[in-house]
């Protein structure tokens, strides 16, 4: 059953947030990803750059296709993007299995590009991101459906794309990177009720900060 509050309870008689839509594979990725931290550069990358792909579609759309888009871009090595050329381009503008939209993949290769340049002045993609980490008071003291419809960027989200876009970055909007923010757990969006949220603060306690 799906409530006003945002959560639904699933067959298996859990409750979680509404969003997956008990659908298996969007269950998984709630249950088992969406939120818990993330201090890899590949990993980062790609979540990123897949919230940029997701711009004007449903995520469930690029998850369905993420292992086409991981053998198309060398796993989201953001060293190798960065060499990828008009060629490449061409190419993945005739792969059937992820979005074939030649803005998006463009900017997938620039954004490799000021990614290796951003880890290299950071020492990592991860500690330049991890940095902006909103500290407490920056969070609501409820998280509730109301609270994410209202708020789909924030501050902080304002602020990092500001910072990306300064440094050359494109598909980078508040709205992606907070959902960005949200994917890689900087912050924990499971709705007050879901039986992950708890797991999920938790795992983000014990989580060591990059940088």
């Amino acid at each position: 059953m799906s409530g006003n509050d945002g959560i639904i309870t699933g067959p298996d008689g859990v409750d979680r947030c509404f969003w997956h839509g008990n659908l298996p594979d969007y269950i998984h990725y709630h249950d088992h990803e969406w939120g818990r931290p993330v201090a890899d550069d590949r990993r980062l990358f790609e979540k990123i750059c897949l919230e940029g792909f997701q711009s004007g579609l449903s995520w469930l759309t690029i998850l369905r296709k993420r292992e086409n888009f991981r053998e198309a871009f060398d796993g989201f090595d953001f060293g190798r993007v960065a060499e990828f050329t008009e060629a490449d381009v061409e190419r993945l503008l005739g792969n059937a299995g992820i979005v074939r939209h030649r803005g998006k993949i463009v900017s997938t290769i620039n954004n490799a590009r000021r990614a290796r340049e951003l880890a290299d002045e950071a020492g990592s993609l991860a500690a330049w991101f991890w940095k902006f980490e909103p500290a407490p008071e920056e969070r609501p003291a409820v998280v509730d459906l109301a609270h994410l419809r209202a708020n789909p960027t924030t501050a902080v989200s304002t602020r990092i794309s500001k910072e990306l876009k300064k440094r050359g970055w494109s598909f980078v909007g508040a709205t992606t990177v907070y959902a960005f923010m949200q994917a890689m757990g900087m912050v924990n969006d499971h709705i007050e009720g879901c039986a992950c949220r708890a797991e999920v603060e938790a795992e983000r306690a014990r989580f060591r900060r990059p940088g």
